[in-house]
This record gives structure tokens, sequence and C-alpha cells, in this order.
């Protein structure tokens, strides 16, 4: 919490009553309303753009893996698929790169020397591709375009393809609708028009059995296959009766059971990996080598924001309403602030005599700021009040021993009274008290004007103490003692320090009965020397302990001045502790006696 000082005494704020955070709660709030409504705008203007956006650059990646796969499975090397990438960066408008797994750059769309992107989007490898999302994978991860030497000749292209027709036009005798389409390895085979799948059905009249008899070239590849598999199923111990055709996973015939024979669940889970494994090994020649796909953004970012006449309106309305929430919040806040400050300015242009005080009715800065004019106004009104009666007494002190003066002449004047010895003794007397009273108020005006002069020099304070006493011992009634601590040094006006001391010696000794007891005494304190004058006198009351260092001030009103001093002593002790950098404070307990300390800084000893 904040800690302001008023009177003397701390006065805590709260946090949330503090005026800087009231202030950035307001500014928080109007940004947190601005940012949620440029959010909302950007989200509400963008999200079904950015959705768009981002599901075509997937269509687009898919397509150029797709491309890139479906070029592997038909090239045995990379040799000339810079076309392709080319091709493939300008319709999607992405940066396309090929490497090889140790990142030699095969083909890139991009000038040379530009740096890849820090990872690769994918794997180009006809023989592994994504079951899920690559287009046409078979299970086991074999791109149906990798057909390698199962690759029909266009002889047994046109053999199979006429026998395809033959079996199509059978189909339509029976009402049954087909379409003929070309697998990859160039074998014409017979799909529904609607799902282009194989047809479930086929009518007695129409299985010759011609149309799904392997050509030479596939029994060709299928003896191989067979050959290449055939170790590693005598291992799973599935050797005996295992034929192996082709099926239409690798272009070749319509057979729908990749292995042939009756085996059960658990030789058909035991045998197909050894088949997968010999069909990457036979296509392995005819594929390009395993390749990593970069794609970068192109220089072409996708606009995700229109300036369309509904999104200009978006606009226009979330921008008057955050700015109507703006002004509605600051007038507010400025409202709160500036209502106590009208209420200050009015006061202060009140006349001066009228001390106007201002209502407190916040405990933030401003209700501080009001209690420190209410405070200054208070203060004001009593240093008026403290002015006035210090020119009253001023006037009463300087009246006293003048009309004293001046009735003792007239009356000599006019030889009513011989000027005898007594009579001169008695105006000397007046002159010396009005003498006093100018000198203490010639300490105190230099004091206030800063101009009061000390002659530094170290001052030990037994001997100070000593002097002290000695000077009023003379004309004392009472006991003065002091005790001090050896090797108690100040670095002072000794001349200033004894009429401080001076001063507060006579107090305790008009204050004190004829059997009582005045102390000086001096002590270490840190670095501090402290200085006491203490009495046995009749002491000082609570509610007038305070003002003991006013000016002018007495606690008897009706006490003479020639008895009771000019009331300017204690205020000059004040001051010229103050002008050694010191302090100076009462205690006092009626009826026991009064205490005087003052504090000052330490000073070194001389060198001898």
């Amino acid at each position: 919490m904040t800690l302001w000082r008023r009177r003397g005494a701390s006065v805590r704020i709260p946090l949330h009553k503090r005026l800087l955070v009231r202030l950035l709660i307001t500014s928080g709030l109007i940004a947190v309303c601005s940012v949620a409504a440029t959010a909302w705008l950007a989200v509400a203007t963008t999200t079904q753009a950015l959705r768009e956006e981002q599901g075509q650059a997937l269509a687009d990646d898919m397509e150029v893996l797709a491309d890139l796969s479906g070029y592997a499975a038909t090239h045995p090397d990379w040799t000339d698929v810079t076309a392709t990438v080319r091709r493939l960066s300008e319709r999607t408008g992405r940066r396309i790169a090929l490497t090889t797994p140790d990142r030699r750059v095969i083909a890139d769309s991009a000038p040379r020397g530009t740096s890849l992107p820090p990872g690769a989007a994918a794997a180009v490898d006809p023989l592994h591709t994504d079951t899920y999302s690559e287009r046409g994978a078979q299970i086991p991860g074999i791109d149906p375009r990798a057909v390698g030497p199962y690759r029909l000749p266009e002889k047994e292209r046109d053999t199979v393809a006429a026998l395809a027709r033959k079996r199509q036009l059978c189909f339509s005798r029976f009402g049954l609708k087909t379409r003929l389409a070309r697998t990859p390895s160039g074998r014409t085979v017979l799909t529904d028009p609607d799902s282009g799948a194989t047809p479930d059905y086929v009518p007695d009249a129409c299985a010759d059995g011609l149309l799904n008899t392997p050509t030479p070239t596939e029994e060709k590849a299928t003896k191989a296959l067979k050959a290449l598999a055939q170790d590693c199923l005598t291992k799973a111990g599935l050797s005996g009766g295992i034929a192996v055709p082709v099926g239409s996973e690798l272009g070749g015939v319509d057979a729908r059971d990749p292995l042939s024979g009756k085996l059960g669940d658990k030789e058909r889970r035991l045998a197909q990996p050894c088949v997968d494994e010999a069909r990457r090994t036979q296509l392995d020649p005819y594929v390009a080598p395993v390749a990593e796909l970069f794609l970068g953004t192109g220089d072409t970012p996708a606009v995700l924001f229109d300036m369309s006449p509904g999104n200009k309106a978006k606009v226009v309305g979330t921008a008057a309403l955050v700015l109507a929430v703006t002004v509605a919040a600051t007038a507010l806040v400025a409202g709160r602030l500036v209502r106590p400050l009208r209420a200050l300015t009015e006061a202060a242009q009140q006349p001066p005599e009228l001390h106007v005080r201002v209502p407190v009715t916040t405990r933030d800065e401003t209700g501080i700021l009001a209690a420190a004019f209410n405070d200054l106004a208070e203060r004001r009104e009593r240093l008026e009040a403290q002015r006035k009666a210090m020119v009253s007494d001023i006037a009463h002190e300087l009246r006293s021993p003048l009309t004293n003066i001046r009735g003792w002449l007239e009356v000599t004047r006019d030889g009513v009274v011989e000027p005898d010895p007594a009579l001169l003794a008695s105006l000397h007397e007046e002159s010396l008290v009005l003498q006093r009273v100018i000198d203490d108020l010639q300490d105190l005006a230099a004091a206030d004007a800063g101009t009061l002069r000390l002659h530094r020099e170290p001052v030990r304070c037994d001997e100070l103490l000593q002097q002290v006493a000695a000077a009023h011992r003379v004309a004392a009634q009472v006991e003065l003692r002091t005790r001090a601590e050896d090797a108690l040094w100040l670095d002072a006006d000794p001349v200033r320090m004894r009429q401080a001391l001076g001063n507060l010696v006579s107090n305790a000794l008009r204050h004190t009965p004829p059997d009582g007891t005045v102390t000086l005494s001096a002590r270490r304190d840190g670095d501090e020397v402290v200085l006491a004058v203490a009495d046995t006198g009749s002491g000082i009351a609570p509610e007038d302990l305070p003002h003991v260092f006013d000016r002018f001030w007495r606690a008897e009103k009706s006490r003479s001045r020639r008895t009771g001093g000019s009331g300017l002593g204690l205020a000059i002790v004040r001051h010229l502790v103050a002008a050694h950098g010191g302090t100076v404070d009462a205690a006092s307990e009626p009826g026991k006696g009064s205490v005087f300390t003052l504090r000052l800084p330490g000073g070194p000893s001389p060198t001898p």
C-alpha cells in the first residue's frame, strides 16, 4: 500500500483505491475490449476463408504427393522429375522440393541456393505408401501404379481388351451394365458404372475363364514372384500346397484373393508378409528410390479478409462500439477525478480569511489531497491566530518596560521624584528587560531567515555543562548538579550552545522550588551526544506540553514578565539546536518535574 503522512501520522491507501491503479484498470479494460472486439472481428471474417484455404492446401499437398508417388511408381529413377515438380508448383502456388534421404537436392521449384524448410512434409516411396491418406494404396502399402514386370505389351493389351469387350456384351444381354477400365499394367477390366468396383455376379454363360487367364507376361512375373516368396514361406512352415497367383493389387488378373489354395486364417496371416516382401523385392528395380518431399508457402499468400459490404459493416460497427465504450469509461473516470479537483479550486479561490474546507469523500490520492488542503487551511488559520497573538505579545513585551521607563522619567522631570541611585537602578533593569526581548526577537528573525551564523569548534561537554552551571549558580536558590561522561565532544558554536543550555536552566530555575534540584547531564547514544536539563519543579500539564516551544507561549498567562520570562527562550533553543543539526524535545510529569533533551551529532576530539 502507498503510505502518506498527515500531521505526523501514517495514512495507508488500499491498493484498489489508488488513482494509478484505477487508471491502469480502466486502460486495461479498454484495451481488453478493443482486443476482444478486434479478435472477434478477425475470427468472424477470416475463419471460413481460413478453413477453405487450409482445405485447399491439404488437397494440394495430397495431390502433389500422389503425383510424385505415381511418377516414382512408373520410373526407375528421378532423372526427369524436374519438369513434373515445376508443373505442380505452378499449379498449386507452393514451393516443392525433392531430396535424397541425406538432403541432397533432386529437384526444387525454388531458385538454386534457397534453404529448405526445417522439416520434410512426407517421404515419397511407392513401395511404402500411407494406406489411409494415399489414394488407391494397397493394404500392404504398395502404390497400385507400381506394376513393374506385370506391364502388358501392346499385343497382349489388345487381346485382353477384346476379351473384356466380349464379356461386356455378354453382360448386357442379361441387363447388367458395366464399364471398361484399364489398370496401370494395361489390362482391361469390367467395373460397375456407379461404384467402380468389379461386378460381384457373373452369369454362367459369360464365365468362359478367358478374361481372367494370365497372359504370358503375367505368368512370367507371377512365377518370379513365387520363387521370391518360396524361401520365406518355407521358413514359415507353409511350403507345401501354397500357390501365389497375381492379384488385382498388382495390376494383373481379376483375382480376389492374393493367396490361392485352401488356407486357414492363421496360415493366411503367416503367408501374407512373405508375399508382400516378395512383391517389394520384385518391384524395387522398376521404381524410383525413396525421396524426401519438402513443401513451402510460395510467394502468393492467401487473402483471408476481403472488404465486402458485410465486412465493412462489421468493421464500422465494432469500431463505433469500442469508441462508445472508451468515451463512456473515460468520461466516468474523468468526472470522478475532476469533481474533487473542482471543489479544491473553488475553495482555493475563496477569500483567505474564510479558511474554507472541502469535503473528503474518497480515500484515494484526491482524498489525500483534499485532506492535505484542509490541514493546510487549518494550519493557516492557526498560524494567523498565532501571528495576531505574537504581534500583541511583542507589543505587550515592549510596552511594559517602556511604560515604566517613561513614567519614572516623567515624574522625575516634573520634580516629583529625585533621581536617586535606586530609581536609576530600576530604570536600568527595565532597559535590560527591553534589550533582552529585542535580542531574542533578533535571534529568532535570524534563525527564520537562515542567517544565523555559527562559529563551530570542538567543545568538550563536561566543560560546557560546568560553565553553564557556574553562570547560574550564584543567583540560584536550588542545587545545580552536572553529570557528564568522559571524552564527549561536540562540533558546535560554544556561545550558542551556552545560550541554549542557559535558556533551559533559566526556565528550570523559575519552575523549581528552593529545595529542588536542577541536573545537567551529557551522555553518548551511538553517534549522537545527548544533553539533558532535568528539574524537580512543578512540571508541565500534558495539554500544554506540545506548545512549550511556541513563541510567547506561557502555561500561566497571569505570570509576570519579570518573573515568567518573555516566552521566547524555548523557541530560541529549538532554532539553535536545529541550526546545529540536532533535535530537542520535552518530557514532563506534573508535580515531579520536567526533562528537556537535546540530541546533537557527536564531534571528534581535537588532535593534540
